[in-house]
C-alpha cells in the first residue's frame, strides 16, 4: 500500500469513526437520552458490556463536539502506522480503559466518551516513535506532545467531577503501555514510523 492510499484509508476510517459518534448522539438526543445508559456505572457486574458501548456513547452535544477532532486527528496519525495495528492499539485502549474506570470511578457515577481513547492515541503516539526509535515517530510524537499536550495534562487531575479524569488517566497509561508491548511495526509498512 502506498502512502497516499494509507492515508486515504485512514482519513476515511477516522471521518467514519467521528461519523459514528455524531449519529449515535443524533440517536440519543431522539430518544431522550435513552443510549446514555450505555455508559459504565463503575463496579455494576451487570454493566461490563457496557466497557465496549461506553466510547460510542456521549452525554451531549458538546461533549461529542469536545472528543471529535482530538480523535480524528490523534486516531488519523495512529491509523497511518496500519489499521490491524490502529485497531489492536483501539481494542487494548478501550477494554484497558473500560474495566480501569469500571473499577476505580466513584460508586454510581455514569462514564461514556471516547475520551478515555483520546488519551490512549495520545499515549501511543508520544511514546511509539522512541519505542521504535524511527525519527519520524519521534517528531510526530513530540509534536503531537507540543499540541495536545497541555489539554491532556489538564484532563488528568480531579478538578471537576463531571469528568472522569480516572478515564483520562487509564486511557493514557494504556496507550503508552500498549507502545511498548506492541512488537516493532516492519520498516516497509510501518507508516509514520518508518
Amino acid at each position: 500500500m502506498t502512502d497516499g492510499e494509507r492515508a486515504r484509508t485512514a482519513g476515511f476510517l477516522m471521518l467514519g469513526w467521528v461519523a459514528l459518534l455524531w449519529l449515535l448522539e443524533a440517536v440519543d438526543a431522539a430518544t431522550g437520552h435513552a443510549l446514555d445508559a450505555y455508559g459504565i456505572t463503575a463496579r455494576e457486574v451487570g454493566d461490563l458490556p457496557s466497557v465496549l458501548s461506553a466510547p460510542f456513547i456521549h452525554f451531549g452535544w458538546e461533549h461529542v463536539a469536545g472528543n471529535s477532532l482530538p480523535l480524528l486527528v490523534l486516531g488519523f496519525l495512529t491509523a497511518l502506522g496500519g489499521i490491524r495495528r490502529f485497531l489492536l492499539v483501539c481494542a487494548v485502549v478501550i477494554v484497558a480503559d473500560g474495566l480501569g474506570v469500571w473499577l476505580l470511578s466513584p460508586a454510581d457515577s455514569n462514564t461514556a466518551g471516547a475520551s478515555g481513547l483520546v488519551f490512549g492515541l495520545f499515549g501511543y503516539l508520544v511514546v511509539r516513535g522512541f519505542v521504535e526509535r524511527r525519527p519520524t515517530g519521534i517528531i510526530v510524537g513530540l509534536l503531537v506532545a507540543a499540541i495536545w499536550g497541555s489539554t491532556i495534562l489538564a484532563g488528568l487531575g480531579p478538578t471537576d467531577s463531571s469528568v472522569s479524569w480516572q478515564g483520562h488517566l487509564i486511557g493514557l497509561t494504556a496507550g503508552a503501555a500498549t507502545a511498548f508491548l506492541l512488537p516493532k511495526a516492519p520498516a516497509g509498512r510501518a507508516g509514520v514510523y518508518g
